[in-house]
């Protein structure tokens, strides 16, 4: 089965819009939606009730940091991202608000691990910066791929039976074996919010049979995305670094 893995959505409806049309014109079967829907951009109503809907037609998701934070004043962030949730607060109706919180803070089955942030300890939302990070999310796991995003930006981990860690930056639509030998850790980038220097969409294709994955970018209308934070009042940083990619 080919699946696509998407993350750090971020009330972006014009990259969530283009990453779904090219993960559909590409072969996916199967969405996995690892969390942050809300949050810096401009559309959190449209981009929860479209993760609604596939879910109920047989998507994965789990919770981000943003999503929790909408039903959650414990949650602690810069000023902007404050500035956003509590205005992403007000536009949520009561079915939207439920569907955030309920959602789980891990998947795991099939030897495939899905989770926002990583996997020792999800809820304390902890950035893979780096292999020593990555070890930590791999050795709570026996799964051999794990699936996560909240850093914003792709990277490739890999562990060895000896534990011996590997790291790179994938390059675009250039498929990777992940060898059953081997631990590995997908850091998918961003759709909504990329902070890689590249303004485009990320997310990943992931084939179940054949263990490759594919890093992907798709370009999108970054100015109605931006115009639209603009509009809504949103801190206007929110929409510059958006052109930026970070």
């Amino acid at each position: 089965m080919l699946l696509a893995v998407f993350s750090d959505i971020h009330g972006n409806r014009q990259a969530f819009e283009a990453c779904l049309k090219l993960a559909r014109a590409k072969g996916a079967e199967r969405f996995i939606l690892l969390g942050d829907f809300v949050g810096y951009g401009a559309d959190p109503e449209w981009v929860v009730d479209t993760a609604m809907e596939l879910v109920a037609n047989g998507a994965v998701a789990v919770r981000g940091n943003h999503d929790q934070a909408v039903n959650s004043s414990a949650e602690t962030m810069n000023a902007e991202a404050q500035v956003a949730i509590e205005w992403t607060r007000g536009r949520l109706d009561t079915a939207q608000r439920r569907f955030l919180p309920e959602l789980p803070m891990l998947v795991e089955g099939d030897g495939l691990l899905f989770v926002h942030s990583e996997a020792s300890n999800p809820q304390r939302w902890h950035y893979v910066r780096s292999t020593t990070d990555a070890a930590k999310s791999l050795i709570a796991t026996q799964a051999h791929v794990t699936f996560c995003g909240h850093i914003h930006r792709p990277a490739l981990y890999s562990m060895s039976v000896t534990a011996k860690m590997t790291s790179f930056v994938p390059k675009t639509d250039v498929s990777v074996q992940l060898l059953r030998g081997r631990q590995w850790l997908a850091v998918v980038g961003s759709v909504g919010q990329p902070r890689d220097g590249d303004p485009s969409a990320s997310f990943v294709l992931y084939d179940t049979v054949s263990c490759q994955i594919t890093y992907c970018r798709a370009p999108y209308d970054v100015a109605t995305a931006a115009g639209r934070i603009r509009d809504n009042g949103l801190p206007h940083w929110l929409a510059d670094r958006l052109s930026q990619g970070r």
